[in-house]
């Protein structure tokens, strides 16, 4: 009869590190803890802003203060740490601000949770804790807000307020006044509808940050054909779906001549066998 041997068996690929108990969860808050301390010093408009050195030969230096820029250029190797990673990434994608916020903020959870799990308070009793506190702090939001979409006025100086609190932390903060009337206003031509993928930005060389505008119709970003009017008035339009362009058009020779259909049908059979 076969014996059944009792040792060990290995799950996990040569080199890998394997933590448990309270070294694992030691390794998880000193991993996210420092996250949040590395971009603790660039919140609000008085933040500090970082140098990223890229590596390679081509390396790059970038000057941000933009939490969701830092996360992205380092590297994390802390599975913890990646989570508050993620976390910018996805605060980043969903509403474009808060990056920096949202990273501090579960940071400095986890630095009180790590205190009371030093008080040997069970990791269940402390979520359901933070879950109570989500909640009360929902509705004391429900009972401070005020809905000013009735009055357009008030609603519009709302959106400017909301606009120019995201601009101070950013690059823009010496024209915040200037962009977020052209933000508020790209997204009140919307009506309402939430697609901002109906809102275009085309960049232009040259000019200061003040020369940008919001344009009354639709602009085409084309430069005018040879010999070919720069103006036009109380002209028809033709809206295509296929490209236009005299470079993207392939013709069989450089003139039209008229040749029988069998020779045209034998052309096209030898064009595909190419």
């Amino acid at each position: 009869m076969a014996s059944l041997s009792m040792a060990p068996m290995n799950i996990f690929r040569q080199g890998a590190d394997e933590e448990k108990a309270e070294t694992a969860r030691m390794s998880s808050f000193i991993g996210a803890i420092a996250i949040g301390d590395l971009v603790k010093s660039t919140l609000g408009p008085k933040g500090m802003d970082k140098i990223l050195l890229g590596g390679g030969k081509g390396a790059s230096v970038t000057v941000t203060n933009d939490g969701a820029t830092i996360l992205k250029a380092i590297g994390v190797d802390n599975p913890a740490a990646k989570v508050l990673v993620d976390m910018s990434k996805v605060q980043d994608d969903e509403v474009g601000d808060g990056t920096t916020s949202v990273t501090v903020l579960a940071a400095e959870l986890l630095r009180e949770a790590e205190l009371l799990i030093a008080k040997k308070i069970h990791p269940q009793t402390i979520i359901a804790g933070w879950r109570k506190a989500t909640q009360t702090a929902r509705d004391a939001l429900r009972e401070a807000a005020v809905d000013h979409s009735n009055d357009p006025a008030r609603f519009q100086e709302d959106l400017l307020n909301i606009a120019r609190t995201t601009l101070s932390s950013k690059l823009l903060t010496h024209h915040k006044d200037h962009f977020s009337q052209l933000a508020v206003d790209a997204v009140m031509r919307l009506k309402g509808s939430g697609n901002l993928e109906a809102i275009h930005i085309i960049k232009k060389l040259g000019g200061s940050l003040t020369d940008s505008y919001l344009d009354e119709g639709f602009l085409l970003d084309k430069k005018i054909g040879v010999n070919q009017p720069k103006r036009l008035e109380n002209v028809k339009i033709l809206i295509a779906n296929t490209g236009m362009d005299t470079d993207k058009i392939r013709s069989l020779a450089p003139e039209f001549v008229s040749i029988p259909r069998r020779r045209l049908q034998r052309l096209k059979w030898r064009r595909r066998r190419r």
